[in-house]
C-alpha cells in the first residue's frame, strides 16, 4: 500500500490558473506562488462580492481517537465526488501547523486518494502565512517590552503583561520562561510565555477579519497588558497596528490549490479547535460561497469543539448560515470508545460498537440543537463488517440522519459518490433553521455553562478564583457580550481525556480565562489543556528526510 506522500508525489498537477478557471477566476486575479499555488487578489473579491451565496456544508467528526477518523480526508473526497457528478463545488480548508507535522499528528492535507496538493508545500512553509502571523505576534511582544524598557510612559505593570510570544513548533520548554536577564540594557526581568502560533490571537484575528480595514481594527483592539492602576493597554496604544498589518498584508489573502482530481481548494488560516476557534478564515469561506454552488468546509477536532466554535463564533460573527453538516465517524473509533484496545479494533465486536456508539449519539444530538440537517458518514476501513455497518446505519436513521459509507481514502471522488448524493438530497429536502446555542447578552458564566452542559454533558462547572476574577474584569470592561472559546481536550466530551464514550455527571473545571479583544471572544481554559504542545517521545521529525534530488520522505 502506498503512503500518502507517495500518492501525492506521483500526482500530475495542473497549472493553478486552470484550477482557478473552474471557478471563473482569471489569471490576472491570481497572485502566483509558482505553478501550483496562488493567492486570491483583492480585485477578485471586489468583482464577486455582490453575487448570491452558494450552499455551505460543514464537515465535523466524533471525538478523535488513536484509531483515526479522517475528517479532512472526507472533506476533500466529498469535494472530489461533487466534481465527478458535475457540481460546481469548492473546498474551504485550514492550513496545517508545523508543530503537529514534526510532532505526532502528521500533516493536514487529507490522505490516500483524497488529498490536496502540493502536499509537501502545504504541510511545510506553504505561502508563508504562518510565518507572517508569528512575526506580527512577536513584533508586538518586542514593541511591548521595548516600551517598558524605554521609560514605560503608559505605566504598564510588568506583572500584568498578558501578551505571549509564539512559535509554530511544539516546544514545551518555552511554556514558561524568564526574559531580560543580563545587564540593565537587556530589558526588564519578568516571567514570559510562549504559545504555538495557531493559538495566537493574531491567527484568530486574521481568520475572522473581512478585509484589511477590519483586520487593522481588530489588531488595534488587542489587549497586551494592564497598567498599575488596572487599565488595559492595547496594540493601538503601542502604535503597533500599522507595522503588524504590513507583515500580514499578503497573509490575509486566501490561498488556492487543488485536490488530486484537480478540484479547487481554498486553504487559509489554521487555528486549532482544542485551544482556539478551529476554523479556516471567514474571507476564504465567503470567497468560496461567491464562486461555487456548494462549499465544503471543516472545523477542527470533534464536533464538541470545532463545530461548536464554527456555529457559535465564526457563523455568529460572519453572518454565515450553514445548510448541512456531515458528521464523520469510523467503526474502529466507535469500538475504541466502547472499550476495545487499539490492537483489537480489527475484530468484529458488536457489543463494543453498541457501547461506543453513544459518542456518535451525543454529537448528533448536539448538532441538531443548532437546527442544521445532519448527514452521518462512516469513513470506511477494510476491517469493517456488514453487521457493524448495518448497526450504525440503522442507529443514524432512527435519529433522523442521512447515512452513507465513504471510501474516499481508497478511491478518491468515486468513493464519495454515495455521500455526495446524501448531502445533495439533504440540501434539497431539508431546510436549515440554524441558530447559535446562546444569546449575546447572556453573562459569560452562563455562556460557559451552556456549552459545558448542553454540548459536553457536564453536571456543573467550577472556576478557579483567578478565572472568576478575570471574568468579572472582562465584564466590567464591556466585553461580557462576547462569545466564549473553550479550550478543552479533544479526546473526550469532558475535560478528562481518559473519559471516553458519553460521560455524564462530571464537573468541568475552568482554571484560566482571558479576553481576545481583537478576535472578539473570551477564552476559557479547562482541565490540563496547554496552549503550547510538547513533542512525543519519538517525534515524527525523527523519520522525515530529504534526498539529494530534493524528494521529501516520511512527512506523512
Amino acid at each position: 500500500m502506498k503512503s500518502d506522500i507517495e500518492i501525492a508525489q506521483e500526482a500530475q498537477m495542473i497549472h493553478i490558473k486552470e484550477v482557478a478557471s473552474q471557478l471563473g477566476i482569471t489569471e490576472d486575479e491570481l497572485e502566483m506562488y509558482g505553478k501550483y499555488k496562488a493567492k486570491l487578489s483583492d480585485e477578485l473579491w471586489e468583482r464577486i462580492k455582490d453575487r448570491p451565496d452558494g450552499k455551505l456544508v460543514l464537515v465535523t467528526a466524533i471525538n478523535p481517537t488513536p484509531a483515526g477518523e479522517g475528517k479532512t480526508t472526507t472533506s476533500i473526497g466529498l469535494g472530489e465526488a461533487m466534481g465527478k457528478i458535475g457540481k460546481k463545488a469548492a473546498l474551504a480548508l485550514r492550513e496545517p501547523s508545523l508543530g503537529p507535522c514534526f510532532g505526532i499528528k502528521g500533516g493536514a492535507a487529507g490522505g490516500g486518494y483524497a488529498q490536496v496538493v502540493p502536499m509537501e508545500d502545504l504541510n511545510l512553509h506553504f505561502t508563508g502565512d504562518f510565518h507572517a502571523i508569528t512575526s506580527a505576534n512577536n513584533l508586538l511582544a518586542a514593541l511591548l517590552d521595548n516600551h517598558i524598557q524605554q521609560g514605560n510612559d503608559l505605566g504598564i505593570d510588568p506583572r500584568q503583561v498578558v501578551w505571549k510570544r509564539c512559535l509554530d513548533m511544539n516546544d514545551r520548554s518555552l511554556r514558561n520562561i524568564v526574559i531580560g536577564l543580563g545587564n540593565k540594557m537587556d530589558g526588564m526581568v519578568r516571567e514570559d510565555h510562549f504559545i504555538i502560533t495557531v493559538a495566537s490571537e493574531i491567527m484568530a484575528v486574521l481568520c475572522l477579519a473581512d478585509n484589511m480595514e477590519d483586520l487593522k481594527k481588530r489588531l488595534g483592539r488587542i489587549i497586551v497588558a494592564y497598567t498599575f492602576d488596572g487599565r488595559p493597554v492595547t496594540a493601538d496604544d503601542l502604535h503597533a497596528t500599522g507595522s503588524m498589518a504590513a507583515l500580514l498584508k499578503d497573509a490575509v489573502k486566501p490561498n488556492l490549490i487543488q485536490t488530486l482530481e484537480h478540484n479547487p481548494a481554498i486553504v487559509h488560516g489554521g487555528p486549532f479547535a482544542n485551544i482556539a476557534h478551529g476554523c479556516n478564515s471567514v474571507r476564504a469561506t465567503k470567497t468560496a460561497l461567491k464562486l461555487a454552488d456548494i462549499v465544503i468546509t471543516e472545523a477542527g477536532f470533534g464536533a464538541d469543539l470545532g463545530a461548536e466554535k464554527f456555529f457559535d463564533i465564526k457563523c455568529r460573527m460572519a453572518g454565515l448560515k450553514p445548510d448541512a453538516v456531515v458528521l464523520v465517524a469510523t467503526i474502529r473509533a466507535l469500538k475504541y470508545n466502547g472499550g476495545v484496545p487499539k490492537a483489537e479494533l480489527s475484530e468484529e465486536n458488536l457489543e463494543a460498537l453498541k457501547a461506543g456508539v453513544v459518542n456518535l449519539e451525543k454529537h448528533i444530538e448536539n448538532l441538531q440543537k443548532y437546527g442544521v440537517p445532519v448527514v452521518v458518514t462512516l469513513n470506511s476501513f477494510l476491517t469493517d463488517t456488514e453487521q457493524e455497518i448495518a448497526f450504525v446505519e440503522q442507529f443514524c436513521k432512527d435519529r433522523d440522519c442521512e447515512f452513507a459509507v465513504s471510501k474516499v481514502w481508497e478511491f478518491g471522488g468515486s468513493g464519495g459518490l454515495k455521500l455526495a448524493e446524501k448531502v445533495l438530497n439533504t440540501l434539497d429536502a431539508k431546510q436549515s433553521e440554524f441558530a447559535p446555542l446562546y444569546k449575546d447578552d447572556l453573562p459569560l458564566t452562563e455562556k460557559i455553562e451552556t456549552v459545558a452542559k448542553e454540548i459536553y454533558g457536564a453536571a456543573e462547572v467550577t472556576y478557579s478564583p483567578a478565572a472568576l476574577k478575570e471574568l468579572g474584569r472582562i465584564t466590567d470592561m464591556g466585553m461580557g457580550n462576547f462569545p466564549v472559546c473553550m479550550a478543552k481536550t479533544q479526546y473526550s466530551l469532558s475535560d478528562d481525556p481518559k473519559k471516553l464514550g458519553r460521560p455524564d455527571g462530571f464537573t468541568l473545571n475552568v482554571r484560566e480565562v482571558y479576553v481576545s479583544a481583537g478576535a472578539g471572544f473570551v477564552v476559557a481554559i479547562t482541565g490540563t489543556i496547554m496552549t503550547m504542545p510538547g513533542l512525543p517521545k519519538v517525534p515524527a521529525a525523527n523519520s522525515i528526510d530529504v534526498n539529494n534530488e530534493g524528494v521529501i520522505t516520511g512527512l506523512f
